[in-house]
């Protein structure tokens, strides 16, 4: 016996339901990659234009990358850390936070700042922590390069130059990381690495963030002067030529 001819298309539809679903089932989950979250409101913020809030967030994020590559240079360097005399690579790496965001001269650098002190954690001579010498003197050069300041108001002012000049210094610190050589002939400090056990780019991945981050800002911080004259310009030729004109 033939079926209605009716009844054909409810049971293809049903035939492709039972695939698709089957299809689903099979399909890996979805894997969980964060989200994100903005900072809590805060009375300050009252006194912030849009330029300096972002760059207020984008002198944390980077303050928490050197962090972050902090814990990794000295996962993959715990010599570094023990040359300090902290108990605990934890103690180590607290000993620089505090350092940085009370903006305090790292000692080993002995009194060198910003620049200098970066070029000195990165002379192959240094026979200090070079981890915490390294994070210490870059933390101090970006601060410097905004103005010796990490949150930013209305009467602040960055200088957009300064801002991509860092962008360049960290790009010129993690090449030498990776160029210069000890006198027993290895890298400096041991970072990414590419070989017959895998490939891992974290720390190359995280300068990255970091660049990019002070590029976008320089980038704005330009933008807001360069508009401000455009909308002063505006003002003075719409004053002149886009006044109404009488009806009557």
């Amino acid at each position: 016996m033939v079926a209605p001819a009716s009844l054909h298309i409810p049971l293809a539809l049903l035939a492709l339901s039972s695939l698709a679903f089957l299809a689903g089932c099979s399909a890996p989950a979805p894997t969980a990659r964060g989200e994100v979250r903005g900072a809590p409101t805060t009375a300050g913020e009252l006194a912030q234009s849009d330029v300096n809030r972002m760059a207020t967030l984008a002198m944390r994020d980077n303050l928490a990358s050197l962090y972050l590559l902090m814990d990794k240079l000295y996962r993959r360097n715990p010599a570094e850390w023990r040359k300090s005399g902290a108990a605990s690579r934890e103690q180590a790496m607290e000993q620089v936070r505090a350092a940085v965001e009370q903006r305090q001269p790292w000692a080993p650098l002995q009194g060198r700042r910003d620049i200098a002190g970066l070029a000195f954690a990165l002379a192959p001579e240094f026979a200090g922590d070079r981890v915490a010498a390294f994070i210490a003197a870059t933390a101090d050069m970006l601060v410097t390069a905004h103005g010796g300041k990490t949150e930013f108001f209305l009467l602040d002012s960055l200088d957009a130059q300064h801002l991509y000049n860092a962008a360049r210094n960290v790009e010129s610190a993690v090449w030498l990381l990776s160029q210069r050589r000890n006198g027993a002939g290895q890298p400096l400090l041991w970072a990414d690495e590419i070989g017959p056990q895998g490939r891992n780019l974290s720390f190359e991945r995280e300068f990255g963030k970091l660049i990019a981050r002070l590029d976008l800002v320089a980038v704005v911080v330009t933008e807001k002067y360069r508009r401000a004259a455009i909308s002063y310009v505006q003002g003075i030729v719409g004053g002149t030529f886009l006044q109404f004109l009488p009806v009557r």
